[in-house]
């Protein structure tokens, strides 16, 4: 009888233990893409919670700077990043921002904690397998930055033994070592930590597309841009692969602030080529 008694009780036991099992993994699959379960796309998801989370770089002057007094972020890409959010959310203050690095924007993109990558992102055929891009936003060319009276002129002064600075995760790394294979290129995790190492006589020379060492030189007028650009850095605003709807409506937002000039208001309010 006790054996009788023992043998349902683990059977009751193996039960229920199995519907815990199947409910664990009924919720965490229902928790794993709302989105994606419900049917919504990119677009009607941002719509839902009325707000576009914005991927954007903090170091970087004259497109994403934080103000250390006020905590805000400005620059080129962060009004652009407003006016998106207006036009497709209807108010600008819907445009939430986070901090990337070019390293790190991708996976935070993937991982979902940003909607959109506002940041100074080169559009290139690699990029285009992990996200899809808008039309071009910006179009730069990379170049070299380097403190008044150097004798490093334009690439072709890269030699062997030339200390080049590069940011991690940026095409600018790669497109160094293509056109100036005999250089030295020491790479930093941001911007403001590669000019750091320029100023304190760690290279001879910072590469990057030249908005962004024009914003440097705007920071420091001791440092001059040289030389011809020597590549095509076209930036577009990237999101998750596969989201064709909101794409399209990134596209359409930024017709319309080419279309009624506001695009030009901002390029000539933050876009200087000198000191």
């Amino acid at each position: 009888m006790f054996k009788k008694k023992k043998g349902l009780l683990t059977v009751l036991l193996l039960a229920m233990l199995s519907v815990l099992v199947l409910s664990a993994c009924g919720s965490k699959d229902s928790s794993g893409d709302q989105s994606k379960e419900s049917g919504k796309n990119a677009l009607e998801a941002i719509k839902e919670k009325d707000k576009i989370v914005f991927g954007v770089k903090n170091d970087t002057r004259l497109f994403g700077l934080k103000d250390p007094k006020t905590g805000n972020i400005e620059g080129f890409d962060i009004d652009i990043a407003k006016e998106i959010a207006k036009i497709i959310l209807g108010d600008e203050s819907k445009a939430e921002f986070k901090e990337v690095t070019s390293k790190t924007r991708i996976p935070l993109l993937q991982k979902g904690d940003i909607d959109a990558i506002v940041a100074t992102m080169t559009i290139t055929e690699e990029r285009k397998k992990e996200v899809d891009f808008s039309d071009v936003y910006f179009e730069a060319g990379q170049a070299l930055l380097v403190k008044k009276g150097s004798p490093i002129k334009s690439i072709d002064d890269i030699k062997k033994g030339t200390k080049v600075l590069a940011v991690k995760g940026s095409t600018s790394a790669v497109n160094i070592r293509e056109k100036a294979p005999d250089a030295t290129v020491l790479e930093f995790e941001n911007y403001a930590e590669a000019f750091t190492a320029l100023k304190a006589g760690q290279g001879d020379t910072l590469t990057t597309d030249n908005a962004i060492l024009y914003g440097m030189v705007d920071e420091d007028p001791n440092y001059q841009v040289v030389g011809d650009i020597f590549t095509d850095e076209p930036y577009g605003i990237a999101v998750k692969k596969d989201s064709p709807e909101l794409v399209q409506a990134i596209n359409d937002a930024l017709k319309e602030l080419k279309d009624n000039g506001k695009y030009d208001e901002l390029y000539k309010k933050w876009i200087k080529t000198s000191n």
